[in-house]
């Protein structure tokens, strides 16, 4: 039973993940797109605080390293990542950003690897990588006459969006603090919603109460804030003692399904033959980077999809 449990929830972190994808569409319409990414991290910041205040005995950050993973977190886990998503979804669909957010995973172990050169990529690893890269040009399929296309230049940021958020989860890992998970959620959160308001200050980014009386971008806020942002995590937190890292990564391959499918019935957005197929190729690049880790992973789970508890 707690096998279908674990599944149910993956599935459901996948849809609440995908959608949000669909949210920050559909609010793209009526705020900014740094201030309402800002807005977002206000709202959960605080909720996750409030959690992680009665979740955990150390929900303070105290010393060096603790305060240096906050500001890791929050420059690029939060502010980064998502100023670069929100800018460049302005200007694509919601299922080809889930897709090249994707890449993330394999971005990250690239990362991990030049930062530990004794942990170098094998030529296998090398060519998944590679095969990601190859996938991002199927997707942004950039014209080499015209490679300042808004269009390519918007999926170029949610590229640098991913970037963001693996060099960030490298840096995070490497630093030596013993702040529960939890509490460093929130604290990024915080501090990062403060970093994107003082860039929303310097892009002069407007903002008028009119916004707030539709209904739907109100909804969006609250939605990405209170469903994708605080619940979300909290979902992910649990998954991740349950299943570990390398099944819980899987939600990035899986999240594009639900952000097409939401985006097509709430949008009307229709995803492209080149972006399905760069979907696959990214998939696949993943796949050849994490071989090793899927295969002792998956090797140790019953028919069922995933391991019980």
């Amino acid at each position: 039973m707690s096998r279908y449990r674990s599944l149910a929830l993956f599935l459901i972190l996948a849809a609440v993940w995908g959608s949000a994808f669909v949210a920050i569409s559909a609010g793209l319409e009526y705020f900014p797109p740094v201030l309402f990414a800002a807005f977002r991290y206000d709202v959960a910041g605080l909720v996750m605080l409030a959690y992680a205040a009665f979740a955990v005995d150390e929900w303070i950050p105290s010393g060096r390293e603790e305060w240096l993973l906050v500001v890791v977190g929050a420059v690029l886990l939060i502010a980064a990542y998502h100023s670069f998503l929100f800018v460049g979804q302005q200007h694509t669909t919601a299922a080809a950003a889930a897709i090249l957010v994707s890449l993330s995973p394999v971005l990250t172990t690239g990362f991990a690897r030049v930062l530990v050169p004794s942990d170098a990529l094998s030529p296998v690893g090398v060519l998944g990588v590679a095969i990601g890269l190859v996938g991002v040009a199927i997707v942004t399929q950039p014209d080499p006459s015209n490679l300042l296309a808004t269009d390519v230049v918007a999926k170029l940021l949610i590229v640098l969006a991913a970037a963001s958020f693996a060099f960030g989860s490298v840096l995070t890992r490497r630093i030596d603090a013993s702040l529960p998970i939890e509490a460093m959620e929130a604290w990024a959160m915080l501090g990062g919603a403060l970093v994107m308001h003082g860039v929303s200050l310097a892009l002069r980014e407007p903002v008028t109460p009119a916004e707030w009386a539709h209904l739907e971008a109100v909804g969006a806020l609250v939605y990405l804030a209170l469903v994708a942002s605080a619940f979300g995590f909290l979902l992910y937190f649990d998954l991740l003692e349950r299943l570990g890292a390398v099944e819980i990564n899987m939600v990035s391959y899986v999240a594009p399904i639900f952000a097409a499918l939401v985006g097509w019935l709430y949008l009307g957005e229709v995803i492209d033959l080149a972006t399905g197929v760069g979907f696959v190729v990214i998939a696949i690049g993943f796949a050849l980077v994490k071989r090793r880790a899927l295969r002792e992973e998956f090797g140790q789970l019953e028919i069922g999809g995933f391991r019980s508890s």
